[in-house]
């Protein structure tokens, strides 16, 4: 049995090219937000943990003294090597790995950011204590990431149908449960800022690669969910085409000196 690791990078690897050039990934608005809840400066030394293609790196570099990005993914380090050489920053460094343990030493960084990465993780927990391990006091964990409904079943019918989508998918937490994971790491009660990701449904299924046989079973859960909000985010049909808005959360919490 595949191990999630083997899984992640399987997906990533193939995901590559198309994540990387991804309208949603590149929403510059949507990039400037997250730099702006994060309160970033230009004394920051920035980690962003599962880096992808080095959108949030190259964002944050352009602020802040120096920026680190780390993912499991090669090729996903690779789009973020082209990507920065193609902006001509040089106050980045990158490396290739997992999260658990995260490979640097206690309070190394002034503020440790992930977007989009963790509703692949097994064990968030573990991984946001990882972020504040390497976080220096004062200092500050930023997360961005999809949130599910606060309705159970509206929660369990988006995780099952991300699953079938995208098979690195793990859990998309609702709000409520991000609040008690900063506490229980022993992270201050988060500022929080919310905004969509507005997609299209066969974009976003050439974006990732789900069974052929599974693909069928993904476009009823949209046309199930038309009206009603049957997966806890924004759907409509427009002509022939399925548009969707996920709910994505950033939450922003300071680590006291």
């Amino acid at each position: 049995m595949r191990s999630n690791a083997d899984i992640v990078v399987d997906q990533f690897t193939r995901q590559a090219t198309p994540f990387a050039n991804s309208a949603a990934m590149r929403d510059e608005d949507a990039l400037r937000l997250l730099v702006e809840v994060s309160g970033a400066g230009a004394d920051d030394t920035v980690l962003d943990v599962a880096c992808g293609p080095g959108l949030v790196v190259a964002a944050f570099a352009r602020l802040c003294r120096h920026v680190t990005g780390i993912d499991l993914t090669p090729a996903m380090i690779g789009k973020a090597r082209e990507h920065a050489a193609a902006l001509g920053l040089t106050n980045v460094d990158w490396h290739v790995g997992n999260v658990l343990p995260l490979p640097f030493a206690d309070r190394s960084f002034s503020m440790v950011v992930s977007r989009f990465a963790f509703h692949h993780f097994p064990e968030p927990l573990a991984v946001l204590r990882e972020m504040a391990r390497v976080c220096m006091r004062p200092g500050r964990i930023v997360i961005a990431d999809m949130a599910a409904s606060e309705d159970p079943h509206k929660a369990d019918a988006l995780n099952a149908m991300e699953r079938l989508r995208d098979p690195s998918h793990t859990r998309a937490l609702p709000v409520s449960e991000w609040r008690a994971l900063f506490g229980q790491a022993g992270l201050n009660a988060p500022r929080e800022a919310h905004y969509d990701v507005r997609a299209d449904l066969e974009g976003l299924l050439k974006t990732s690669f789900p069974a052929h046989e599974d693909i069928p079973v993904i476009r009823k859960m949209f046309e199930d969910s038309l009206g009603d909000d049957g997966l806890g985010m924004k759907t409509r049909r427009k002509d022939d085409r399925i548009l969707l808005s996920y709910p994505i959360s950033i939450l922003a919490a300071d680590l006291a000196g």
